[in-house]
Order: C-alpha cells, then sequence, then structure tokens
C-alpha cells in the first residue's frame, strides 16, 4: 500500500471510530456536516480524504480540532493500532492474498478497538521480547499462504506444463543445464556467466545473482550440477511468471517485502514442478507407497530419477500429496548438525492443516534426539566415517520410522534423507517429511505394518520430555519439573484452603 492510501486509512479509522464515540449515525454526522452519507463512507472506508475546509467541519462535528483529525497520532487507546496502519509492514504486507480486506480490517478495529489494542499491543511487546523482526514475520505468513492452499498452486503447475509443451518436452525428459541455459537465452534474452561471483569474501555463499538491467544471470562456480539445475529452472519461473518484483540474489537478505518473499517462492515452485512433473511424481509415490517393506534405496532412486536434491524432492512431495493423496496433514523440517552430534539447528519447516508438536522453538532447548532426521544424520557420519576422504560418490542416508508422540494418540509416517552440508564441512543436514498416519494413509502406504519399520516414542524437546529412562536425553526435563513443582503448590493450597 501507498504512503497516501495509509493515511486515508488513519484518517477513515479515526472518523469511524470518533462518529461511534458520539453515537452519531451517517444520518446524523451527516446532517450535522453537509456532506452526504456516501461521501462519508468512502471517508470511512479509507476511499476518500477531504479537503482542509471539510476536515474542520468534520472536527467540529466530532468534538475534536483541526490537528488532531490530520495528525497520524492518536490516544493511548488507539495509539497501537495507527501505529499499525503506519507500519512499514501494513504497508508491504498483501493484505489481498490472504482474501482481506482493508475495509473489512478498520471495520474490526473501530468495532472492538479496546480488544485490537490489547491484541496488537501484545503482539509489539512479543515481537521486541524475542526479537522478532518484519523478516521472521513474513516468512511465517508465507508458511500459512502455503497451508492456506494445501501448497498446491495449479496456476504455477499449469506455467510449468505450458513450457514443456512449448519446448515438446515428453514427460520423462531430464532436464540438464546446458539445456536450460539455453532457454534463458533464447526465450528471455538471459545469459548465464560463472565468472564474477567469487573474489570477495562476501560473495562466498551468494549462490546466485541477477543483474536484471544486462540480463545477466551470475551463477557461483563452486556449486554442484543439481544446483546449478534448480537456479535456473528458478530464473526461469521468474520470467514465465512474470514476476518482476523479486529478490536478485539467492539467500534473501533479511530486510525485503513480503511481495518479494512471496514471488520467490512461486518462482522456487515453478522450477520444482518443472524438473519433477506432476503425475511421474504421483506415480512414484504411488509404487514407493505400495511395497510390503520400507525400501529406502527407492527413495534415493529418485534423486537420480529427476536429478534434484533431497530438499527439491521432498518439498515436491509437500505439493502432490495433499493434491492426489489427500494427505493435508503434514510437515517438513530440515535439520543442521555438527559432525560432533552434540548441536543440532532447525533451519526450515513447513506445517500444513495444524501446528504439529515439532514445531520449531526459540527457546535454546535440546530438541530431541529420537527425531527420524537426527537418526538420519548419525547414519550419514558413520557412513562418512567409514568411507574416509576422497571418495568421489555422494553420501545420503534415508531413513523411516513411526514416531508417536508421548502422551498423544498421533503418530506419523516420517520419511527423511541425509547429506553432506555444501557450505560447512563440520556439518550435515536432513530434510524430513512427516505424514499423520490415519486410515486412508495405511491403505496408501503398505510398508506401514512392516515390522522391521522403525517405531519411536519422541517429543519436542528435553527441556518438555518427561518420557521416563529415554536414554538418548541430553537435558534435565526442567519444563516438567516446574509445571509439576506449581502443580504441587496448587495442590498444597487447595488443602489449605480446606483446613482454614
Amino acid at each position: 500500500m501507498t504512503d497516501s492510501e495509509i493515511i486515508r486509512m488513519i484518517f477513515g479509522f479515526k472518523v469511524r471510530y470518533l462518529r461511534l464515540q458520539n453515537q452519531l449515525s451517517y444520518q446524523e454526522l451527516a446532517a450535522r456536516t453537509g456532506m452526504s452519507t456516501s461521501y462519508l463512507n468512502d471517508i470511512e472506508k479509507g476511499k476518500k480524504y477531504p479537503k482542509p475546509d471539510k476536515i474542520t467541519i468534520l472536527g467540529q462535528a466530532l468534538g475534536v480540532d483541526y490537528d488532531e483529525m490530520v495528525s497520524t497520532k492518536a490516544n493511548k487507546k488507539l495509539q497501537p493500532i495507527v501505529d499499525l496502519l503506519n507500519s512499514r509492514f501494513f504497508k508491504l504486507f498483501p493484505l489481498d492474498e490472504f482474501g482481506i480486506s482493508p475495509e473489512k480490517l478498520l471495520e474490526l478495529f473501530t468495532n472492538t478497538p479496546d480488544r485490537v489494542n490489547a491484541f496488537v499491543s501484545t503482539i509489539f511487546r512479543l515481537g521486541r521480547r524475542y526479537h522478532i523482526g518484519e523478516h521472521d514475520f513474513y516468512r511465517e505468513a508465507l508458511r500459512s499462504y502455503q497451508d492456506m492452499y494445501d501448497n498446491y498452486f495449479p496456476f504455477i503447475e499449469e506455467e510449468a506444463l505450458a513450457f514443456r509443451k512449448k519446448h515438446a518436452l515428453p514427460a520423462d525428459f531430464v532436464f540438464g543445464t546446458d539445456f536450460l541455459e539455453e532457454k534463458l537465452k533464447v526465450d528471455y534474452g538471459i545469459s548465464v556467466e560463472r565468472r564474477s561471483l567469487p573474489g570477495k569474501k562476501a560473495n562466498e555463499h551468494i549462490r546466485s545473482y541477477y543483474v536484471a538491467r544486462k540480463k545477466v544471470l551470475l551463477i557461483h562456480p563452486g556449486l554442484t550440477t543439481k544446483q546449478e539445475t534448480f537456479l535456473l529452472a528458478r530464473e526461469i519461473g521468474f520470467q514465465a511468471l512474470g514476476l518482476t518484483d523479486r529478490p536478485f540474489v539467492t539467500r534473501i537478505p533479511k530486510m525485503i517485502t513480503f511481495e518479494k518473499q512471496l514471488n520467490n517462492f512461486r518462482a522456487s515452485y515453478f522450477a520444482v514442478a518443472l524438473l519433477m512433473e506432476e503425475n511421474r511424481v504421483v506415480a512414484d509415490v504411488k509404487h514407493l507407497a505400495g511395497q510390503a517393506s520400507w525400501k529406502p534405496e527407492l527413495l534415493l532412486d529418485l534423486l537420480h530419477k529427476y536429478q534434484v536434491s533431497p530438499e527439491m524432492l521432498i518439498q515436491r512431495l509437500t505439493n502432490i500429496l495433499p493434491k492426489h493423496f489427500g494427505f493435508k496433514e503434514l510437515f517438513f523440517r530440515r535439520i543442521s548438525g555438527r559432525k560432533d552430534l552434540k548441536d543440532y539447528r532447525i533451519t526450515k519447516e513447513l506445517h500444513l492443516s495444524r501446528v504439529h508438536k515439532s514445531l520449531n522453538n526459540a527457546l535454546d532447548e535440546h530438541y530431541c534426539r529420537r527425531w527420524v532426521g537426527i537418526h538420519s544424520l548419525r547414519n550419514l557420519n558413520i557412513q562418512m566415517a567409514t568411507q574416509g576422504e576422497g571418495n568421489d560418490e555422494p553420501m545420503l542416508d534415508a531413513a523411516a520410522q513411526i514416531s508417536s508422540y508421548y502422551q498423544s494418540d498421533g503418530e506419523y509416517l516420517c520419511m527423511s534423507i541425509a547429506k553432506p552440508s555444501t557450505y560447512n564441512p563440520q556439518e550435515s543436514v536432513s530434510v524430513v517429511l512427516g505424514i499423520l498416519i490415519t486410515p486412508q494413509l495405511r491403505e496408501t502406504f503398505y510398508f506401514l505394518n512392516d515390522p522391521q519399520l522403525l517405531r519411536k516414542q519422541v517429543n519436542s524437546t528435553c527441556e518438555r520430555c518427561p518420557i521416563p529412562d529415554c536414554g538418548a536425553r541430553v537435558a534435565p526435563p526442567k519444563v516438567i519439573e516446574k509445571n509439576m513443582m506449581i502443580e504441587r503448590l496448587n495442590q498444597a493450597l487447595i488443602e489449605l484452603e480446606k483446613e482454614v
């Protein structure tokens, strides 16, 4: 939203609030000001901004002076809402993508200002307390956007299919860097250059950079073929989808608009949809699910079949499973861990349909070591130690387990692929797909009945886990212990009340 649109919204919000505070109908305010009810309605909806003489008349009718009417300041009750409307976040957040009308938002704000004020103030305080910035909020908003559409976007799928049809490509066509580079040049006039990015230390972790004025895509020369393939396909996505409001660098800087982040997601979605044709992936899932026993090699074979990374494959499954199989309660998680196995970090998460217990935490707690993603990392480290240095074969580990959360009815089929980190030789990365086990899932994935399939009771973090004799615990259950202490105190107060 533009600055002028925001100013109109703040002014309209004030007029509507003051009118309701004075218990005036549109007709009564129109009689006091000589303005039509339709004009007043447009003012309150942020569609019109009156001239100074009319602002003076409005202020007199509502009991405030001109300066208070036009100021972006307000009383204590309204200021948090005005701050929200005037914030960079509100200006840059595309409400229409979430089906939110600014007029309805203003109506909500003015109908219950006290409650909205308390809510907005709480959000601001939590943001400051936990150092939550715009980038964090936009990232979570993007996850909610994906959830809202079950992470399946037909218009992007259609564009990827249109690209295949345009170039008469069969469904089993395997994309290579030479082909994609040629199409960028021929279709969009974009050339690829692999020499400019190295040199400065700041460029070490920049995989690609698009120089729009020269129509040149710079790619870091140290990338794998699969990484290059994705970046080239993603650039085609930006062009094919007409996404001009976009980031130009691979790793998005924190100070970025939601629109850029959303368009980056769309181009990335296009890339995986292009590289992994929808119907072929559906057939592959059916083949994997139809096995009587868990066969990790089938999952790894898909990486070679499509020439994609583990993350691209798992992300593609989060598109396919909700749409074609009806499995909408699932999560994606990426975990990074050092080779010494002491530290793990969740670096990316997506939860569809609900927030699952494995949700990332920002409290510096220790994640449950029983997760299959961490199990994969351990197996990979053993494999790497066994193979030693100088082995050119890619080192990967695929694992699956049925994870049941302690004292919960929910069980998940979790499949994981681990690989060495691209950037840090001391780290490895695992990507995990978790699917809520339902009768429908059991009818589809035959290997759920495999007695050899790993089954483990898990939790979120050690600090919040009451599982006795865990064996994998690396920290005491201090949150549980604190809650038990509070419960004992409450029980003691109840007993004391009875005795008095």
